[in-house]
This record gives structure tokens, sequence and C-alpha cells, in this order.
């Protein structure tokens, strides 16, 4: 299958959850607070995505998969959640009452990590075309990039701090972001001492 033809249908699937919420809504199926519902899982699916997202890169090395040209639609679509997550924060939670928008960011540590991290997530979107990238260079977007391991690790805070009972579904995720950011963080370090031993070698 052609990879444009790979990639509709994964744009097509990526907007099943969004449907879903909407069905739910106009079908009132969505529990006693829907709109607390729709606002909880639209920021659960931006964890989804940022979860394949990450994944991505461990598939290729383990099982020779070459995944990364959907790389690039799967982290928009991380942003496209988080930012639907928001603007339901902002506009049905809060009203757009930014002086109590701000006093909230303040006052709730969860909401200030929540606020921080989907910033993060701005910079990200807007660098994630090919133009953005030769104009910052291959290096520079890298290093930028790599702030989605903040958002990953600040986006399970985020999660358990806002579930007050059951724990179990937000360590879960936390799991899943550990053990997707362990190879990375093994590769790092086994490259530091490659280069360490090369130094010595020289000496």
């Amino acid at each position: 299958m052609p990879l444009s033809k790979q990639k509709l249908i994964l744009f097509i699937i990526s907007l099943l959850p969004l449907a879903w919420m909407v069905v739910g809504l106009v079908t009132n199926q969505l529990g006693a607070n829907p709109i607390e519902t729709v606002t909880r899982d639209s920021g659960l699916w931006a964890l989804r995505f940022l979860c394949l997202t990450l994944a991505i890169t461990p598939i290729r090395w383990w099982l020779d998969i070459n995944l990364v040209p959907f790389r690039r639609m799967l982290g928009l679509y991380v942003f496209f959640y988080a930012s639907l997550h928001m603007l339901l924060y902002l506009g049905l939670d809060q009203f757009f009452d930014f002086s109590e928008i701000v006093k909230d960011i303040i006052k709730r540590p969860f909401i200030t990590i929540g606020f921080f991290t989907y910033s993060a997530l701005i910079p990200l979107a807007i660098t994630s075309n090919n133009k953005m990238v030769k104009r910052l260079g291959g290096r520079r977007w890298k290093k930028l990039h790599r702030l989605t391991y903040f958002i990953a690790i600040a986006s399970t805070v985020h999660f358990y701090m806002l579930v007050k009972q059951d724990k179990v579904e937000p360590l879960l995720y936390a799991t899943i972001v550990g053990a997707l950011l362990l190879p990375r963080l093994y590769r790092f370090f086994q490259s530091r001492m490659s280069q360490n031993k090369v130094i010595t070698v020289t000496k």
C-alpha cells in the first residue's frame, strides 16, 4: 500500500476518538458530567498519542520496522488533542475568565504542570514541518524536540495529580512512558561511554 494511503488511514483512525466524544455528547452517553468526561478524555488521548509517538523509535531499534514517516502526524495529533483539552478547560471550566485562570494556575499544582506542559508542546508543533527543520538545522531541531521527553514525564505527573482516588491508570501510563524512555537513556549513556573510551585511547 502506498505511503500516502497509509497516512490517510492513520489520519482517519486518529480522528475516531474525537468522533466518539462528539457522538457521546450528542447522545448523552458520557455520564452525569459530560463536559468533565470530554475534558479528561481529550487529555488522555493526547497522552496516548504521545506514547505512540515515543514508541516509534524503540520499535525501529528492536523490530527493524520503520514507522518514522508516521511520527510527525502522531505528534501533531498529540498537539491537537492537548489543544482540545486546554480549550475545554479554558472555555467550559473557566469561561475564558483569564483572571480566574491565572489564579487557578497558581493555586492548583496539577493545573500549573498542565499549563507548562501544553506551552512546551507549542514550539514543537510550530517546528514540525520541513521548512523549520531546515531553518533551525538538524542538530538544533533535534535538541528542541527533546522537549518531548519532558512533556511525556510532566503529562504523567499531571494525570497522577489530577486523579484523586484510584491511581492505577496514571501509574500504568507512567510505567509505559518510563519503559519508552529507558532505552533512550541507555543508548545515551552507552554513546557517552564509547566517546570517553575513544578519547582515552587517543590520549
